[in-house]
C-alpha cells in the first residue's frame, strides 16, 4: 500500500496477540476516525495471507456512516454468500444464519475482518465459534462488552508521531515536489492533527501544486482551519484537524466538481456508479466522469472498479453536510429527484427484461432521465439488479423518508422481478415500506399489486395459507377497482399455489374456471399462462392426454405472441405429459427445444428447471450418458441458484440414472446429497420420494437392511399426501416392504 508509514510496533502487536503462543481469537483496532485502522487490518492480513489457507472475509459495516450501517443479519448473509453457501440454503433469522456460520467456518482457519463496527450488536453473531478462526475488528469506540464477554485483546491506534506524519508527506510528494523546509512539512503534518486521512489529502494538494511554497498551502490552510473553528461546534483537536483539511481540499475544487462531490452527499449509500454521478449533478456521463477523476486525484472519493466510486464515511458525512448548507432545500429536492428516478427507470428497464409474463405498471412518479441503459438479454439485467441491490434498497428506503411515497411503491414494483434473488428478509421489508407509502397515497392498484407480490413471497416461503391471504386481500382490492387484469392475475397465482400443494385436482378446477375468463376478456397471454398450468394440474391427476393438448395450445399461443418464455415452459409440459404417456422417445424434441429457448434467452434459472425433465425424459428414452449432462448442468444452477428442491432432484435423477446403468453404488451418494438437501425444505413429496429412490438403489447395491428402514421413512412422508403419485408411491413401497 503506498503510503503506509511504518507502524511497527502495532503490526508487531498483531502478531503476537493474534498468531503468538497463545494467541486471541479477537482482536480490537480502536482509534480516532481517519488514524488508519482500516489501512492497519488490511496490511496486517495482507502480511499474514498465508496463515489462514481457508482464506479471508471483509466487511464494511458502515458503524458511522450517514446512511443506515450494515447489520449483523446483512453482513451474515454476504458472508455465507461468499462461502458458497446457495441463497436458498441461507436461512431467514439472524440466528439461523449466524449458526449456519459458526458451523462453515467450526473447522476452518479464515480470517475475518470486521471494518468500521459502532456497537457490539453488529460484532457479536459475526464472530466465528472454532478456534482456529481469528477475527479483527476495527472501531472508534472501545467495545467493552468484547473486551470482557469475548476475551478480545486491544491494539490503539494512535496519531502519528510527527517524524513519521512528515514521512507521509514526504513519500506522496516526492515525485512532485523538492525543498520543502522541514518546518514547514511539521506545521503541515500539526494542521492535519497527524492523520494518515487528512495527511494523504494535503499532501495530493500539495502535489498538485509544485510552485506553490509550502508556506503559502499553510496559510491557507490555518485560514481555513479558523474558519472551521467558527464554524464548527469543537469535537476534538483530530476530528476538527481532518474537517478542515476536507473543507481546504473541497475549496480548492473547480465549481463544477465541488458541487459534484457535495450532491453525492444526497446518495443513499456510499458507493455508486458513474451514471448516477451523471444525473445527481444534472451532467453528461462524460463531463461527470472527468469530474469524479478529479476528486478522486483529490483522495476525497476512492474509486473501486470501471465507473464505480465509494466515499470513506467521513467524507461522505462531510458532502452531506456540504450539501445541506451551501444548496438550497429546493436544489437538494431536485438532485435527490434525479438520482430516484435514474433508479426508478432502470430498474424498470432491467425488470422488464426479466418480466416472465403478467403485467408491470410502467412508472410514472418521476421523468425518465436520457442516461437509462438498455439491456440487451435476461443475464446482463440480472447482473445489473445483483450489483445494484443495495441501492436500490436504501433509494427505497430514502424515498419512503423523504415523504415520496409514489416514487416509494412504484420503484418496489419495479424491482419486483429482482426482489427474487435477494435475500427474502430484504424483501418482506422493502415490500412492507412500500405497502405502507401505497396505502399513504391513496393507490389502491399500487396496493393490490404490492399484495399479490407479498403473497408470492410467501409462497416461497413455504407458507402456503398465508399467501393465500395475502393474495385474497389482493383479489379484493382488484375487484373494487374492477381491475379484470389484476383479479386474472391474482387467480392464476392462487392456482399455483394449490400445485405448490400438490392438490391437483382442485388446482385444474380453478384453472379451467379461469381460461373461460381470459377467453372471455381476450387476454391471450393470460390463456396461455392458464393452459400451462391447467396442463400441470392435468398431469397430477393422471390426464395426461388432455395435459398434451393443454400444453400444445399454450405452446401455439407462445408463438403467435413472441412470448419465447410462455412457449418454453409450455414445451417442457407437453414433453412431461408425452413421457408419462409411455412414449418418452417422442417427448425428447419438445424438452430440447425447451432446453435451447431457455439458453437462447439466457435464462439460467429456466433451463436449469428443463434440464430436469430433460434429463428424466433422456433416462426414459435409454440415452442414459445424456441425461447425466443434463443432471449434471442443473445440479450447477442450483447450487448457484439455491433452490433447494430443484437442486434435490437433479441429484436424485443423477442417482437414480446411474441405477437404470446397473451402477447402484455410484447411484448411492447421490441420493444421499439429495436426502440432506431435501430435508431442509421441509417438503414431505421432495423428501419422501428422494428416500424412496435412496431405498431402491441400496436394495440394488445389497444393502437390504438400510433399504427397509429409508423405505419405511419414505413411507413415513409420503403418508402425508393424498394425491394420486404419491398414493401410487405409498402403495409401491408398502408392496416392497411387506
Amino acid at each position: 500500500m503506498r503510503g503506509f508509514i511504518n507502524r511497527r510496533a502495532e503490526i508487531d502487536r498483531l502478531d503476537r496477540v493474534l498468531l503468538g503462543p497463545e494467541p486471541a481469537g479477537l482482536t480490537v483496532i480502536v482509534g480516532t476516525a481517519g488514524v488508519g485502522k482500516t489501512a492497519l487490518a488490511l496490511r496486517w492480513a495482507h502480511r499474514a495471507m498465508d496463515r489462514f489457507p481457508d482464506g479471508q472475509l471483509y466487511v464494511n459495516l458502515r458503524g458511522y456512516d450517514p446512511g443506515a450501517p450494515v447489520t449483523a443479519e446483512q453482513a451474515l448473509d454476504r458472508f455465507l454468500r461468499a462461502l458458497a453457501v446457495p441463497s436458498g440454503r441461507i436461512p431467514e433469522d439472524v440466528e439461523g444464519k449466524a449458526g449456519l456460520y459458526r458451523s462453515l467456518l467450526a473447522e476452518r482457519r479464515v480470517l475475518v475482518v470486521l471494518d468500521n463496527a459502532a456497537h457490539i450488536s453488529q460484532v457479536r453473531p459475526l464472530l466465528p465459534g472454532g478456534s482456529a478462526s481469528r477475527t479483527i475488528v476495527t472501531s472508534r469506540d472501545r467495545l467493552e462488552g468484547v473486551m470482557a464477554h469475548d476475551g478480545a485483546q486491544r491494539v490503539t491506534v494512535e496519531i502519528l508521531p510527527e517524524i513519521e506524519a512528515v514521512a507521509l508527506i514526504q513519500t506522496l510528494t516526492t515525485d512532485y515536489r523538492a525543498g520543502d523546509e522541514a518546518a514547514d512539512l511539521a506545521e503541515l503534518a500539526r494542521l492535519c492533527a497527524r492523520l494518515p486521512l487528512a495527511l494523504r489529502i494535503a499532501a495530493e494538494r500539495a502535489a498538485s501544486r509544485p510552485w506553490m511554497p509550502l508556506a503559502e498551502l499553510i496559510r491557507n490552510l490555518r485560514d481555513e482551519s479558523r474558519l472551521w473553528d467558527e464554524l464548527a461546534a469543537s469535537s476534538g483537536e483530530e476530528y476538527d484537524g481532518v474537517h478542515a483539511v476536507f473543507a481546504w481540499s473541497y475549496r480548492s475544487f473547480a465549481p463544477e466538481a465541488a458541487r459534484m462531490f457535495r450532491l453525492l452527499g444526497l446518495h443513499p449509500t456510499a458507493e455508486f456508479g458513474t451514471n448516477i454521478a451523471a444525473e445527481a449533478a444534472g451532467v453528461p456521463v462524460t463531463t461527470a466522469r472527468h469530474l469524479l477523476d478529479s476528486i478522486v486525484g483529490a483522495h476525497m472519493l476512492e474509486q473501486t472498479a470501471a465507473d464505480r466510486y465509494q466515499f470513506h464515511d467521513l467524507l461522505r458525512a462531510y458532502a452531506t453536510d456540504a450539501v445541506h448548507h451551501e444548496e438550497p432545500l429546493e436544489r437538494q429536492y431536485e438532485a435527490l429527484a434525479r438520482i430516484l428516478a435514474w433508479y426508478l427507470h432502470t430498474a424498470y428497464a432491467a425488470c422488464a427484461v426479466m418480466h416472465q409474463w403478467g403485467r408491470m405498471l410502467a412508472p410514472d412518479a418521476l421523468p425518465a432521465p436520457a442516461t437509462v441503459p438498455r439491456f440487451p438479454d435476461h443475464d446482463t439485467a440480472v447482473q445489473w439488479c445483483y450489483l445494484e441491490w443495495p441501492n436500490l434498497f436504501a433509494a427505497i428506503k430514502a424515498a419512503a423518508k423523504s415523504g415520496l411515497d409514489t416514487v416509494t411503491w412504484q420503484l418496489t414494483l419495479a424491482t419486483e422481478p429482482a426482489m427474487r434473488r435477494v435475500p427474502i428478509h430484504d424483501q418482506r421489508v422493502v415490500v412492507n415500506i412500500a405497502l405502507e407509502a401505497a396505502r399513504r397515497d391513496g393507490a389502491r392498484q399500487g396496493e393490490g399489486d404490492l399484495l399479490a407480490t407479498l403473497a408470492e413471497i410467501e409462497r416461497m416461503r413455504g407458507r402456503f395459507d398465508e399467501a393465500a391471504a395475502r393474495a385474497e386481500e389482493s383479489l379484493a382490492i382488484f375487484g373494487e377497482l374492477d381491475d379484470r387484469h389484476g383479479e386474472r392475475i391474482v387467480l392464476n397465482f392462487l392456482g399455483v399455489n394449490l400445485l405448490h400443494r400438490r392438490r391437483f385436482g382442485e388446482a385444474a378446477e380453478r384453472f379451467e374456471s379461469l381460461l373461460e375468463l381470459q377467453l372471455a376478456e381476450g387476454d391471450v397471454e393470460g390463456e396461455a399462462a392458464a393452459l400451462f398450468n391447467l396442463a400441470e394440474a392435468y398431469d397430477g391427476i393422471r390426464r395426461h392426454r388432455e395435459a398434451v393438448e393443454a400444453a400444445r395450445r399454450s405452446v401455439e399461443l407462445g408463438q403467435a405472441l413472441g412470448n419465447r418464455h410462455v412457449e418454453l415452459v409450455a414445451l417442457v409440459f407437453v414433453a412431461r405429459a408425452t413421457a408419462n404417456l409411455g412414449d418418452a422417445g417422442a417427448a425428447l424434441a419438445d424438452a430440447a427445444r425447451g432446453v435451447e429457448i431457455a439458453r437462447e434467452l439466457r435464462d439460467t434459472r429456466t433451463e436449469g428447471w428443463a434440464l430436469l425433465d430433460y434429463g428424466r425424459i433422456q433416462r426414459l428414452a435409454g440415452r442414459h450418458e445424456d441425461a447425466l449432462v443434463s443432471y449434471r448442468r442443473a445440479t450447477t444452477v442450483y447450487e448457484d441458484a439455491g433452490v433447494l428442491d430443484r437442486l434435490a432432484w437433479s441429484l436424485d435423477g443423477t442417482g437414480t440414472t446411474f441405477r437404470d446403468l446397473g451402477r447402484p453404488a455410484d447411484a448411492v451418494p447421490f441420493h444421499r446429497q439429495a436426502v440432506k438437501i431435501a430435508r431442509e425444505t421441509g417438503s414431505p413429496w421432495v423428501l419422501g420420494s428422494v428416500l424412496d429412490n435412496l431405498a431402491e438403489s441400496l436394495a440394488a447395491a445389497g444393502d437390504d437392511a438400510e433399504a427397509v428402514d429409508v423405505g419405511r421413512e419414505a413411507a413415513d412422508w409420503l403418508a402425508r399426501l393424498d394425491d394420486q403419485e404419491a398414493a401410487e408411491r405409498l402403495e409401491r413401497i408398502r408392496r416392497t416392504l411387506s
